[in-house]
């Protein structure tokens, strides 16, 4: 194919555009969403090191967006999910929050200290 890129033909024949077609990628399903948007909110809080190995760094208004992006996901699948895609989002839900209120209360008084 003339003028097509290596994405292009990644994008089509099902391989990685990269060349890591030994690479399998786990299959989506909403527990897997759940738990991407999960873990980068927990990158976010500074509590999951990032994947490019630096050290973790907390910014709490994208860790929030990403809690309120979960939350607007519960609230538009109500009724929708099954019962334990509704439990693992509750339950995510549930540890996000808690940990954003406990991290940014210590941070709040750390910023304090200074």
């Amino acid at each position: 194919m003339a003028g097509s890129s290596s994405h292009d033909r990644g994008s089509r024949d099902g391989g990685s555009p990269e060349g890591h077609d030994d690479d399998p990628l786990p299959s989506i399903d909403f527990t897997t969403f759940v738990a991407s948007l999960s873990h980068s909110a927990l990158m976010h809080l500074g509590e999951a090191p990032p994947l490019d190995g630096h050290p973790a760094e907390q910014n709490f208004p994208l860790a929030r967006q990403t809690i309120d992006l979960l939350g607007l996901l519960e609230e538009k699948t109500r009724g929708n999910l099954t019962g334990d895609e509704e439990r693992i989002l509750a339950h995510t839900l549930y540890d996000l929050r808690t940990r954003f209120v406990e991290l940014s209360k210590a941070h709040a008084v750390a910023r304090g200290k200074k």
